[in-house]
């Protein structure tokens, strides 16, 4: 590809798997990163002897990362540990009521029986409903950038035939009975950015990509991982550049030619890719272009996903009992769900997802102590408007209240150290619109050829990566839109 060169905005998870696959292709790449640590939405913060991942903390499709490596021959296992986790998760109900979440079939049966044994046939027709989408969709769609609409009238078939209009919950409403069990096979989508009661049934999918692939953690952390893809990329002979905000992507007409950042640093790229947030790359990043400010435009009348609220903190003490991915259901799903999608308001009561990594991986804590967050996902600032600075520390109380009125009685004693992350942060830290923590909502009308697309319809030499482009959030999504899009990049760079 003689010198062409390229330049990757943000080293989130997306950023960083393109970067690994330009440069594996022997194109010279520089990721330009502004925050001070690689990893995006993945960032680590490290206080009082206790390691806090911001996450994600779900690692699955472990196949997908490892080719980042295979490609140039060499070995994730040499720069990453992975760990099983098991159970996957614990649910958890205010009942007293609990499921054991894992990809061992007769284990999964007697937690299904447990609660509703007449699910257990459903259940296997759901299992074969989610073979199916993840056959057709995942494996053949996944990493298939959707440029024009023809490539969705290829797809059409896989859509009508898996009835993708209908949303997960009413998929799995149609296999299987009990409404514990229907939360329990449902709520996979809110860990990217969906409702299970408008997202498309395809990302049913999640159920078969988890069973064939188990759920993973990163020894260290998921910053460990983040940590092994740089360490990978700049042994290629990548260059990351940390602590430098992009300010502006210059153009000539309708070629992408130049990136500039904050410190004055500017250079000339033969093609350039964002791996930021959508709205900020078109509105701010491509300023002053007919382009950016026609298609910051359209991305504001499309539907953004939640934001979340995320409670960090360390314990004295350790919790064998407790496993490492726990749901604390609330009183409500639909009512719930509905309040922070539609309605905008933060609800009295709340569903918690606690992280507990130190039951897998100990070393995150000094010896005796245990590292947590609990996260709940709220609306996003364009529904919610509140001065989470006042709310804050409110709602962090509550959040710990309940994992102490459920789990650990008296938590309040125990905490060494805890912070907060909210929506606010989401905006001020990532630039993320309206601080929507996973880009545009996963619906039907907002997939494949209707999202972002892996390349610019207009700016020719212009590329997307992550949660907003094709295929969606969450690792294996992101990891897999970087696929779509360095497939594009190495063809136009090499044509």
């Amino acid at each position: 590809m003689g010198n062409k060169r390229v330049c990757v905005i943000g080293a989130g998870f997306g950023g960083l798997a393109l970067a690994i696959r330009l440069q594996s292709a022997g194109i010279p790449t520089t990721v330009v990163e502004a925050r001070d640590k690689p990893g995006g939405r993945a960032y680590v913060w490290e206080r009082e002897g206790f390691t806090f991942d911001a996450g994600p903390t779900v690692i699955t499709d472990p196949a997908s990362l490892r080719e980042l490596w295979s490609l140039s021959g060499h070995d994730m296992a040499d720069d990453v540990e992975l760990l099983k986790v098991s159970p996957f998760y614990r649910l958890n109900w205010p009942d007293g009521v609990t499921f054991d979440y894992s990809n061992d079939e007769a284990s999964l049966n007697a937690e299904i029986a447990k609660v509703n044994a007449a699910d257990v046939a459903g259940y296997q027709e759901f299992l074969a409903y989610s073979e199916g989408v993840y056959r057709d969709g995942y494996q053949r769609f996944g990493a298939v950038p959707f440029l024009d609409f023809k490539s969705m009238l290829k797809a059409a078939p896989t859509l009508i035939q898996h009835q993708a209009w209908r949303s997960v919950y009413s998929m799995v409403s149609r296999f299987i009975e009990d409404e514990k069990l229907r939360e329990a096979f449902s709520f996979h989508t809110l860990l990217v950015g969906g409702n299970p009661m408008t997202a498309s049934a395809i990302y049913a999918l999640i159920h078969k990509l988890e069973k064939d692939g188990g759920v993973w953690w990163a020894r260290g952390g998921t910053n460990r991982l983040v940590a092994g893809m740089v360490r990978h990329f700049e042994r290629l002979g990548g260059t990351v550049r940390l602590g430098e905000a992009v300010t502006r992507v210059h153009t000539i007409g309708n070629r992408a030619t130049e990136v500039e950042t904050a410190c004055g640093w500017r250079e000339s790229f033969d093609a350039v890719a964002s791996n930021a947030d959508l709205m900020h790359t078109y509105r701010d990043l491509l300023r002053g272009t007919r382009r950016g400010a026609h298609y910051a435009r359209k991305l504001a009348r499309k539907r953004f996903s939640p934001s979340l609220f995320v409670v960090h903190f360390g314990l004295e003490g350790t919790w064998p009992g407790i496993p490492h991915h726990t749901i604390l259901f609330g009183p409500r799903y639909e009512g719930l769900l509905a309040d922070i999608y539609q309605h905008g308001v933060l609800p009295a009561d709340f569903s918690i997802y606690l992280h507990h990594p130190t039951v897998t991986d100990p070393g995150l804590a000094p010896p005796g102590r245990s590292t947590f967050y609990a996260l709940i996902p709220v609306a996003h600032m364009g529904k919610l408007a509140i001065d989470w600075e006042q709310m804050g520390p409110v709602l962090e109380k509550r959040v710990l209240d309940e994992v102490g009125r459920r789990l650990i009685p008296d938590i309040h004693d125990r905490i060494v150290t805890k912070f907060h992350y909210a929506p606010r942060d989401f905006a001020l830290d990532l630039n993320a619109h309206l601080g929507s923590a996973f880009s545009l909502e996963p619906i039907l009308t907002q997939s494949a050829w209707f999202r972002a697309h892996n390349r610019d319809d207009e700016i020719g030499n212009f590329y997307l990566v992550g949660a907003g482009t094709h295929p969606g959030a969450g690792i294996p999504g992101v990891v897999a839109s970087a696929k779509a899009t360095a497939g594009l990049m190495i063809g136009d760079l090499a044509g």
